[in-house]
């Protein structure tokens, strides 16, 4: 039985800004905003929601089934998943756009302002999720709208439990299809700013939207997260790491840890555990997909801090 990883496959520009944004955005001129950051840092990576959680769920020894519509410029990306033995057979090419692109600046606090360019993620509706076999398990991470709500109803109408993770993608949809997809999920994953978005625009309290699912993930950075699951709030404390390199992609490997407890039936700490390890591993590492732990390296890590949280 496989995972399922509806989302974006993108191509990643990432800047460094080695000052801090809120030094040179002025609230009060923010009515005429005109600002540039100086980046001498820049790196182009393999990024995108769908490919950064299959990345981390390869590492866990999972076997993740993408899927995704990809531009004609996607070619070196196929090399790099089939050289990770990640299954592409569900990548759609759309010869006649391109991959989407994300340009992400980072500054010194972690904060990122991020375009997006959708490319032939806008195209995602013509992948059909009736067409995948032995599927366990779902996540529907940002991508096309009609695709994102095509695959809802989809896993709806086929019983596969799924997970609604809306990102940056939240802003896209209204009240009405925010509470159809909150009506139709098993899960939902959401960062804090998302979950106040989320609540403002459903006119719904966290409490009330986490009756309405499995369970509700908020992640708050380096806060760690909170899970609302089985009527118990659950606070999964943040590891401790020696250094954050880069916070691009940490969203998508924690999720990836979900997905792995969820489908084993771990219980909800020791999913959100994973989940922690996950996100602690990638953010020493630059860029969405070039953390290359060992299963051991995870399994010692996630040991330490089940020891520290019984100490």
């Amino acid at each position: 039985m496989s995972i399922l990883i509806c989302g974006s496959m993108a191509f990643d520009t990432i800047m460094v800004f080695k000052d801090q944004f809120k030094n040179h955005i002025l609230p009060e001129s923010i009515h005429k905003l005109s600002v540039a950051f100086y980046v001498p840092e820049l790196r182009k990576e393999f990024g995108g929601t769908a490919g950064n959680i299959a990345f981390n769920l390869k590492l866990l020894d999972e076997n993740p089934v993408i899927m995704a519509t990809v531009g004609s410029d996607f070619s070196v990306y196929f090399d790099w998943l089939n050289q990770n033995g990640i299954d592409t057979s569900y990548i759609k090419e759309i010869k006649s756009l391109y991959t989407a692109q994300a340009y992400i600046t980072t500054d010194l606090s972690d904060n990122q302002i991020t375009a997006f360019h959708p490319g032939a993620m806008v195209e995602s509706h013509q992948n059909k999720i009736k067409e995948v076999k032995d599927v366990c398990l779902a996540i529907i991470a940002p991508d096309g709208k009609d695709g994102m709500m095509n695959h809802a109803k989809e896993c709806k109408a086929l019983n596969i439990p799924f997970m609604f993770d809306p990102g940056q993608g939240l802003p896209m949809f209204n009240r009405e299809e925010l509470l159809k997809f909150i009506d139709d999920a098993t899960y939902i994953a959401v960062n804090d700013y998302e979950a106040t978005l989320l609540s403002e625009k459903t006119s719904l309290s966290l409490e009330e939207i986490s009756k309405k699912v499995e369970a509700l993930i908020v992640t708050r950075g380096g806060e760690g997260s909170i899970i609302y699951a089985d009527h118990k709030t659950y606070k999964i404390e943040p590891i401790k790491v020696q250094s954050t390199i880069d916070p691009t992609g940490c969203g998508d490997a924690y999720r990836a840890g979900l997905l792995y407890g969820i489908s084993k039936k771990w219980d909800w700490q020791s999913t959100g555990r994973l989940a922690s390890v996950m996100g602690a591993i990638k953010i020493q590492n630059q860029g969405g997909q070039n953390h290359r732990p060992t299963r051991d390296d995870i399994e010692i890590l996630y040991t330490k801090k089940l020891i520290e949280e019984n100490n």
